[in-house]
């Protein structure tokens, strides 16, 4: 077992290494203690880079992540391509070594491979990202109908309160989707992130659906979680073959 790490369990090729970092084992201090892996958040910029050294020693990476700038949005870029703008919300790679990744407190991380083991994609999931299809566009651009995907810790079911419009937004792209939302009254509803992502990926093919048991904001030892600190840091989701 890796420290600081949650090794993701799902049947994946044996050449496929995947998983999400705990809060714990690195340099930063409050309210990013300690192990924080994005550069922007506010965090003492060595301190992050120590971080990001000792995540490539303890996981043993091949090469460095790719780091993107993410925003929320739904673009996917091939990270062998070595473009320079990596304003994105997710990666992927049809090479060995290369390591796809992506950062998350609260939003969702979810993990694509083949069958193969020779395909590889990070995704990160916020509602914005769900909405605006980053799920389906990374899936597209695999091109492979035998995917399968680990959904990596986010806000549990209990916890993501959203309001009228974001149920409306979702409800209208598809009535679907709405099974995904369970109503508290006055305007509010509880999302299930989890559920609108299994839900994206049956839409595009994907089956093989694993993970999605954690809540980043109650598991307070383990997580970052923005809804709960605000000010906080980011865990890395990773997934990379050899």
């Amino acid at each position: 077992m890796t420290p600081n790490w949650v090794e993701a369990d799902w049947p994946a090729p044996a050449n496929i290494h995947a998983g999400t970092t705990l809060r714990t084992g690195g340099e930063s201090k409050i309210p990013y203690d300690s192990n924080n892996l994005a550069a922007h958040v506010g965090d003492d910029l060595n301190a992050v880079e120590k971080n990001r050294q000792y995540l490539k020693s303890m996981l043993n990476l091949p090469a460095d992540p790719c780091w993107l700038d993410q925003n929320h949005g739904n673009k996917v870029i091939n990270i062998d391509k070595g473009e320079q703008c990596l304003t994105a919300d997710a990666s992927y790679s049809l090479k060995p070594e290369a390591v796809c990744v992506v950062l998350t407190a609260d939003c969702l991380p979810v993990l694509l491979c083949n069958e193969q083991g020779a395909k590889i994609a990070a995704v990160h999931a916020g509602w914005r990202g769900l909405l605006n299809g980053v799920i389906e566009n990374a899936v597209s651009e695999l091109k492979d109908n035998n995917l399968m995907a680990w959904l990596g810790p986010a806000i549990g079911p209990e916890c993501f309160e959203v309001g009228d419009e974001v149920f409306d937004i979702f409800f209208n792209k598809s009535h679907l989707f709405s099974s995904a939302f369970q109503s508290k009254g006055q305007a509010k509803w509880l999302l299930d992130i989890y559920k609108l992502a299994r839900l994206m990926l049956n839409n595009v093919g994907v089956k093989k659906i694993y993970g999605g048991n954690f809540c980043t904001m109650t598991e307070q030892k383990q997580f970052f979680s923005y809804r709960r600190d605000g000010k906080t840091g980011r865990m890395a989701s990773l997934i990379w073959r050899i």
